[in-house]
């Protein structure tokens, strides 16, 4: 496979994984181009967990379908915007488009299907606003689910019916009376999301368990009960001044009683699973950061019945994350980022030592197996992208099992190794470094620095978005550096940066740059800074802090913070690292990389997506106009139809054609190409 843009786009694209109550099938999400090229199309593909048969799909249509999950029955649940609507003769095998066929309509909002054991696949129930996430029990085969509503709507006929006149209206306008208004890429409104509970069987209705949330339940994870007697959900609990936390609740299905499980001032609750006992339910538990102090993550157990609960990880220097339980209700099983890597760790139920089940990779969407025996998950990392694989359960850093997976196993352009540097106060710091094919002392690579987003993540995972084999395709070498604020290294690590973005994160990764450049097989001569969000950030704190750079990419970036404090979807929640503006500023003042746009020497490339709430637009603006005004060569590249991810994949591939040209003319000498299509 060739890793132009041509071959990089057709890849297929896996998420998600769900694994059969009698263990015998596991079925994915396989995302591809549509026919136009103009979006990804996604579809359900069965693989053998045994790794005897190739994987073979499952459904196809315009509108495609994701998030599968099994009933006991063995009968296949997913979401899908198709209409139901009978296939046109012949439609629907396997020869034709993989990105779907053109069967039917795009359809209206993401509905519950379900595809039996044997039969054709067939709506469960649709309501006038999409279903956002839902989850089965795994004896009854209940389905709890999230929807939104209009407050006042009793009934799927009364949230149409209000939908239709605010429509014939044409009103589209939002009243907020409460702090945040925005998520994402989306407004908080009009509608609020709800959980309702649907039972088995065919003709059932289901039962609105929350009729008046508020905003409680906006982006809440669930899971319902394996009996579906009840659900746990995570609560957002308004604590003023738009502060909020995230409680744990439990909400009887039956009468639709609410209790609060888990919840405190200065902690979050997230990621509820219930043991297959329904005796307990474990969460992840941050305690949140303030201005003197870093946050932290634990995994969290609560008895359902007296809501007492205990750490179950007390002593793990790591952020565990997506926890699920074993068949038994043994040992819960969890992912944690480590050392640029997510292995898969377990403990008892019981507490007592953590055990890391597999090391290589980052894993992801964990299905232990009925017999306990092994664990079937996703995993990615620098050297592929997410495929399926089964771990053994007995074992302490065992080496996984491949599953055939679409697109898998893939050649890569060059090879990947890793860069440990010494940071000023003599702290660790280490890098992956991609490097291309040939790059020698004869012929040195140039080297494209990478900073990653969060702040509080690590590069450790395969990344569609920003993927650096297509730079190294090109001749490029890429150095993605964990520095200080990285998750995978302790708390301490965190809080070397926590509060001082333009301090520790920037002189670590200046470190890893100087420890990659003693190689010979890169150019210390051509150089270049890349980075998104918190790692844009950074670029342009570099960028305002030293000239050995040829050029800096800066993509949906942090420039002024004050003034992206009152702009972003989540002001408050920056307060707990850098304190309240009102109060004290002098945090946002001295980390904000525009108070020095007067030093900046170095061109630039502004990249920001009109519908980004977490970074808004105002960031990219007023950088531009800063640059601008100070003479700065620059350029800026916009996408009206984009928010903080560039997803669609006519933009995606604008965005790396730009970047890819802007770089080659600063770092490689070439004339400026103008992408095309801009």
């Amino acid at each position: 496979m060739s890793f132009d843009l041509d071959g990089f786009f057709a890849l297929p694209r896996v998420a998600g994984l769900a694994l059969s109550a009698d263990g015998a099938r596991l079925v994915t999400t396989v995302a591809t181009p549509s026919r136009d090229g103009t979006k990804f199309v996604s579809a359900l593909w069965e693989l053998d967990p045994v790794g005897a048969a190739a994987p073979r799909r499952l459904t196809r249509s315009r509108a495609g379908e994701s998030a599968p999950a099994f009933r006991p029955d063995g009968s296949l649940v997913f979401l899908s915007a198709r209409p139901e609507v009978e296939p046109a003769a012949g439609a629907g095998d396997d020869q034709g488009d993989e990105g779907g066929s053109d069967i039917g309509d795009d359809g209206g909002v993401a509905a519950l299907w379900v595809l039996p054991p044997a039969g054709e696949a067939h709506r469960l129930h649709v309501r006038p606003a999409a279903v956002e996430a839902f989850a089965v029990a795994r004896d009854s085969g209940d389905i709890a689910f999230r929807a939104a509503a209009f407050p006042a709507a009793t009934s799927p006929a009364a949230d149409r019916e209000r939908a239709q006149a605010r429509s014939k209206a044409g009103v589209k306008a939002l009243l907020f009376e409460q702090y945040p208004v925005r998520f994402w890429d989306h407004d908080l409104g009009p509608r609020e999301p709800r959980l309702y509970l649907l039972p088995a069987g065919e003709t059932a209705e289901p039962t609105d368990l929350v009729p008046v949330p508020g905003r409680a339940l906006d982006e809440a994870e669930f899971d319902v009960a394996p009996d579906g007697s009840f659900v746990v959900t995570t609560w957002a609990v308004p604590e003023g001044r738009g502060h909020r936390r995230l409680d744990l609740v439990v909400i009887d299905t039956r009468s639709g009683e609410r209790r609060t499980l888990a919840g405190a001032t200065g902690f979050d609750h997230g990621s509820p699973s219930i043991s297959p006992d329904g005796r307990d339910v474990v969460c992840t538990r941050l305690t949140a950061g303030t201005p003197a102090a870093a946050p932290d993550v634990t995994l969290w157990l609560v008895d359902v019945a007296t809501g007492a609960g205990r750490d179950l990880t007390p002593t793990l220097d790591r952020w565990p994350q997506g926890p699920r339980w074993a068949p038994d209700g043994a040992v819960v099983l969890f992912v944690a980022d480590e050392a640029g890597r997510g292995p898969l760790f377990c403990v008892g139920r019981d507490g007592g030592p953590v055990r890391r089940l597999s090391m290589e990779g980052t894993f992801s969407d964990l299905c232990p197996a009925p017999d306990g025996a092994s664990v079937y998950a996703l995993r990615s990392s620098y050297l592929t992208p997410p495929g399926a694989v089964a771990v053994a359960a007995d074992r302490s850093d065992g080496v996984p099992r491949s599953v055939p997976t679409p697109g898998l196993p893939l050649q890569l352009p060059g090879s990947v190794v890793e860069v440990h540097a010494a940071a000023g106060d003599g702290t660790p710091v280490r890098s992956w470094l991609v490097l291309p094919a040939g790059a020698s002392a004869q012929a040195p690579a140039p080297l494209l620095l990478w900073v990653h987003g969060g702040p509080l993540a690590s590069w450790n995972a395969w990344h569609w978005r920003w993927c650096p084999h297509v730079f190294a395709a090109r001749g490029y070498a890429l150095l993605l550096p964990d520095p200080a604020l990285s998750t995978g290294y302790g708390r301490d690590f965190i809080a070397r940066g926590y509060g001082r973005w333009g301090d520790r994160p920037y002189t670590d990764v200046m470190a890893a740059v100087d420890a990659a450049l003693e190689r010979p097989d890169l150019d210390d001569a051509r150089t270049a800074v890349m980075g998104g969000s918190f790692g844009g950030y950074l670029a342009n704190w570099i960028a305002g802090h030293t000239d050995r750079f040829r050029a800096v990419v800066t993509h949906a970036s942090l420039w002024a913070l004050d003034q992206f404090h009152g702009t972003t979807d989540a002001g408050v929640w920056w307060e707990r690292e850098f304190g309240s503006p009102y109060d004290d500023p002098s945090r946002y003042v001295e980390n904000s990389p525009h108070r020095h746009v007067a030093a900046i020497r170095t061109p630039m490339l502004v990249i920001h997506g009109e519908r980004d709430a977490r970074v808004p637009i105002s960031e990219a603006l007023r950088l531009w106009t800063d640059l601008s005004r100070h003479g700065v060569e620059a350029k800026y590249l916009f996408f009206p139809d984009e928010n903080h991810w560039i997803l669609k994949p006519g933009n995606a591939r604008v965005w790396y054609e730009t970047v890819l040209a802007f770089l080659d003319h600063h770092v490689l000498g070439t004339e400026w190409a103008r992408p095309r299509l801009l």
